[in-house]
Formats: structure tokens, C-alpha cells, sequence
């Protein structure tokens, strides 16, 4: 404790009134008033990562927000290949494309192909061989996902609307094949806010050869307030450009004092025109971008990772290396408590060779893309699961449509929205299973068809959210990011559950609860598998 040296008449000793505070009580009014003072921003900023963490924000359209129900996963990252990846040369194993090979695709209705002239049935390129406990059958593109595969779920039956890159992107990004939607990311912090008031709540990073199609408005807010968009991280050079002002420009001390000023004016003026999101969001990014001075550098230093890491992730193989770094910005991000990161692989620039749009060569083009993302991935998910984060974050593998089982011009493959491979790893997600599957070609999705609203809305309900209350009033309505669809895959939301005293049917010999969100009485026929038990309780 702190002497105090001053005496007064008859050797009465003082303190002051604030080491009475701490002194008296066992220093409970100390703590009181350094609560106060903290809250009234009159303490000293706290020094190191404590200082990121920005809990006297008070006005932010980050600030976290209650979850519908307890959540299975706090965070995203979402892993979009860029082009399309066929789904029969990577995931999807089909021996019937052997046996059939160089023979015409007959029986299954009118074959609609992007660039015309659709070819006979092709074989794939690729060995395939059974990993892990579960003998998934992987292709040779992917041996180091094979290794991890025992952790994830596939999801062969994934289902589009439109054979169009940008379309096929909008609906796998953002529910819609319409532009001005909001995205995934969008939705999350819409619905949930951040854990991290000094980092963004969705950020993006995009593969360092350039965008993907269209470019920023695949992770757009749409109709969303503006706030809610996504933040471009660069995975090369600066990340953050002109993050902090020129040397020599302003004090810290000065920026503070310009942007209360500014926030002044900007506030007297959103009063005066109400309904303008685009200022209000202009203002937060401001004071984001002002606490991301002393936290996003911190965040996003690699080089701070051991060498081990930055083996695991590909980061010592210069094909690897780019993407690497994007899925380890990723892992740190998420660790400080950003909702949703995004990563894209693949770049529109030379479309056949950056993305994964295979036209001219499945071999070359296929070949170059796996080797850039294989090792990162599979080191993404066990350094997830090694620091126990992969029980808390949701990681989900996706492009916007698969490829045909046929030749283009005996090499390459052309687009096919009617198949494609998913798959989704962490939030408590049973690992090693198959859910759906397209025909014995791979041509469409034939068991389980799941669609881009069924997909978002068992997202959503991984973090606690129900989809059909997650709603934005615009143009007459209360818009969804799962329209008037969507419905909970449930090998995903619950494989395995107990039976309570809810409410239950039973239909086929399988057990289907009736009182969670996402799910009716009238969905029964879509989702019958005898022996499995199903549940959609909260909290499982």
C-alpha cells in the first residue's frame, strides 16, 4: 500500500480520496472507479494486444448482438476457388466415367454446355485413392487434404442455377443470381456484429494475381447498411493500404481531435437526412481505420509465426506460398475475433490459366491450382484444430459450379451448375461422412439436391442465427439472405442427437424433430434415411 507521509494536528495521517477508495473494502471502490474512469476513456490506453481490444466503443454497427440460439461456431472462413472446380476429377469419384469413357451421354435428358458442341463422356486424368478411417475416395490433385479428410464433410449433391460465372457467383456469395445482394459475410455481422471492435467484422482477401469475377461486389453489403461490406486485406505487399497517415503528418493526438470534429459535423448532418447509411458507414470506417493503426499490424505479421507454422502452411514452396499466407492472415484474424474471412483463390485476369475455368485443359489448369492451395488448406485445418479453434470456426470449401463429365476438345471440361462438390470442416460437424450424391457420372445432383439457400441457412444456424428471422426491411419486404427457401441440411446441424420431449415424427424409420428453425413437418419427404437419427436441438 502507499504511504502517506502528511500528518496533521495531534499526528492524525491523511490519505487521499483515491487511496481510501482502494485501501478501504479490500479495494472494491478502487476497481469501481477505474471501471468509471475506463468507461469515460479518462485512463490511459492499455499498452499491447489489450489495446485492440477496444471494449469502450459504445457506437459501433459492430458491436456484438445476441445469437438467436446457442451457437455451434463464432467465426467463418470461407474458401472460394474462383472458375469452377470439377467436382469428377477432385472429390467426386465416379469409375463409371472409366468404364464409359470416349462413349456419348446418353438417357439423361438435353445436355446445355456454355461454349456449345458438348463432347463424349471423358474419364478423369487423376488417380484417385481411399484416405483416412473414413475411405474417402480423393483424387492425387488433393494427397495432403487427404490427410485431414477424417475432418471434414462432403457435400456431393450441391446444386446451381446458372452455367454464367458472375450469376453462379452472386448465388454461392450472396443467395441471389441478381446483382445488389448482400453477402454471407454481410449477413453474419448484420446478425451478430464482432468480437474485435479495432479489427473489421468480414474481412476479404483475394488472390494476389487480382479479383475474382466482378470483382468487389461478390462480398458487397447490397441493400444492407454500408457498414456491413466486406474489407479488402491485399495477401502481397502492404495489405492495408495507407492505413497509417505520412510521416510527420499528424499525432495520434491530432487524428483523435479531427475525427471528433469530423464525426461532429457528420453526426449534425446524418440528424438532418435520415436514412443514410452510406455517411454512418463512412464514419465507422473512420474510427475503425483509426483503432486499426495499433492492432491490424499486429494482427496480420506472419513473419511473428514460427518456421513450423509457416511449413505447415506451404509458406517455404513459392507455389504455395501466396495462398498459404492468405490461410494463415486467416487463422490469426479469426483468433482476434473477426466474424468472417473470406479467402479467394483464382483471378480474372487470364481467365483460363488464373482461375479455375479448366476450358482448354483440365490437366494444366487443374494441376496448377491444386498445388497452390493443397498444403495451405490441410495446414489451415490442423492448425485449427492443434490451437482448439476448430471447434469454433466454421470452414467451408466451395466454388461456383462444377464441370461437365464430358470432353471439351478431348482435354479440357466445360461449366456444369448441376453438380458440385462442397465441403465443410469444424463447428462441431461430424467429419468423414458423404452427404448427397449426383448421378454415376457426375452430370447432376440426384440424392439430397442442396441449393445455395439450403447451404446459407445451415451456416446461419451454426452460429446461432435462424434464418427466417434474420430479416432487413428494403422494397416492400423483409429481405433474407435464404429468400423464401432454404432448409437445414441435417448430416450438418446434428448428425447424431438424443431424443427430448420435444415434439417428434417419425417417417421412414428416421427420427425427425419438428420445433427447430429451418425445419417443417411438410420437408419429411426430402430427408428420409433409415436407421440415422436426426436432430435439430439447440445447443447440439
Amino acid at each position: 500500500m502507499k504511504e502517506c507521509n502528511c500528518t496533521g494536528k495531534n499526528g492524525t495521517r491523511f490519505i487521499s480520496r483515491r487511496d481510501l477508495l482502494f485501501q478501504a473494502g479490500e479495494g472494491l471502490g478502487g476497481l469501481a472507479l477505474a471501471y468509471l474512469l475506463a468507461q469515460d476513456r479518462l485512463l490511459g490506453a492499455p499498452a499491447g494486444r489489450q489495446a485492440c481490444s477496444a471494449s469502450d466503443v459504445k457506437d459501433s454497427p459492430y458491436l456484438p448482438k445476441a445469437p438467436h440460439f446457442k451457437p455451434r461456431a463464432k467465426s467463418i472462413i470461407s474458401l472460394f476457388m474462383c472458375g469452377g472446380v470439377s467436382q469428377v476429377d477432385t472429390f467426386d469419384y465416379k469409375p463409371m466415367l472409366e468404364k464409359f469413357h470416349g462413349k456419348l451421354l446418353e438417357g439423361k435428358g438435353e445436355v446445355t454446355v456454355r461454349q456449345g458442341y458438348p463432347g463424349p463422356l471423358m474419364k478423369s486424368p487423376y488417380a484417385f485413392k481411399q484416405y483416412g478411417q473414413s475411405g474417402k475416395w480423393i483424387s492425387e490433385l488433393f494427397p495432403k487434404l487427404g490427410g485431414v479428410v477424417d475432418d471434414l464433410a462432403f457435400i456431393h449433391s450441391a446444386q446451381g442455377r446458372s452455367l454464367d460465372h458472375t450469376l453462379s457467383s452472386y448465388e454461392w456469395n450472396t443467395g441471389s443470381i441478381i446483382a445488389g445482394f448482400p453477402a454471407v459475410g454481410s449477413w453474419v455481422t448484420y446478425g451478430l456484429g464482432s468480437e474485435n471492435q479495432s479489427l473489421p467484422a468480414f474481412v476479404v482477401i483475394q488472390d494476389p494475381r487480382g479479383g475474382p469475377f466482378t470483382g468487389s461486389s461478390q462480398w458487397s453489403s447490397g441493400f444492407l447498411p454500408a457498414a456491413y461490406q466486406g474489407t479488402m486485406f491485399r495477401a502481397a505487399g502492404d495489405p492495408i493500404l495507407d492505413l497509417h497517415p505520412p510521416s510527420g503528418s499528424l499525432t495520434l493526438e491530432q487524428q483523435r481531435a479531427e475525427l471528433d470534429q469530423l464525426a461532429l459535423m457528420n453526426e449534425n448532418y446524418v440528424e438532418a437526412h435520415p436514412g443514410i447509411s452510406e455517411l454512418t458507414a463512412r464514419i465507422s470506417s473512420y474510427e475503425l481505420a483509426f483503432r486499426m493503426q495499433g492492432c491490424a499490424p499486429e494482427a496480420i505479421d506472419i513473419d511473428s509465426e514460427s518456421d513450423e507454422t509457416k511449413r505447415l502452411y506451404g509458406l517455404d514452396n513459392k507455389i504455395s506460398e501466396p495462398f498459404g499466407r492468405q490461410c494463415l492472415m486467416a487463422r490469426r484474424l479469426i483468433e482476434r475475433g473477426v466474424r468472417m474471412v473470406q479467402l479467394w483463390n483464382g483471378a480474372v485476369v487470364n481467365q483460363n490459366v488464373d482461375t479455375w475455368d479448366a476450358h482448354n485443359s483440365i490437366v494444366d489448369n487443374h494441376g496448377r491450382h491444386a498445388a497452390e492451395v493443397d498444403q495451405p488448406i490441410a495446414g489451415l485445418i490442423t492448425d485449427l484444430k492443434r490451437r482448439g479453434l476448430l471447434d469454433e470456426t466454421l470452414v467451408y470449401w466451395h466454388s461456383e459450379f462444377g464441370r461437365m463429365p464430358l470432353s471439351q476438345k478431348g482435354v479440357g471440361r466445360d461449366h456444369n451448375p448441376g453438380a458440385m462438390t462442397v465441403w465443410m470442416a469444424g463447428a462441431g460437424i461430424k467429419g468423414g461422412q458423404t452427404i448427397g450424391a449426383s448421378d454415376e457420372f457426375g452430370w447432376k445432383a440426384e440424392q439430397q439436391v442442396i441449393s445455395a439457400h439450403d447451404l446459407h441457412a445451415t451456416i446461419l444456424y451454426l452460429l446461432g442465427i435462424d434464418h427466417k428471422r434474420l430479416t432487413y426491411f428494403f422494397n416492400g419486404r423483409n429481405m433474407r439472405l435464404t429468400d423464401v427457401a432454404g432448409v437445414l441440411v441435417p448430416q450438418i446441424v446434428g448428425y447424431e442427437s438424443t431424443l427430448s420431449d420435444r415434439a417428434f415424427s417419425m417417417h421412414d424409420g428416421a427420427v425427425l424433430l419438428l420445433d427447430e428453425p429451418g425445419f417443417s413437418s411438410t420437408q419429411h419427404s426430402r430427408y428420409s434415411w433409415h436407421g440415422i437419427r436426426l436432430g435439430w436441438g439447440r445447443g447440439t
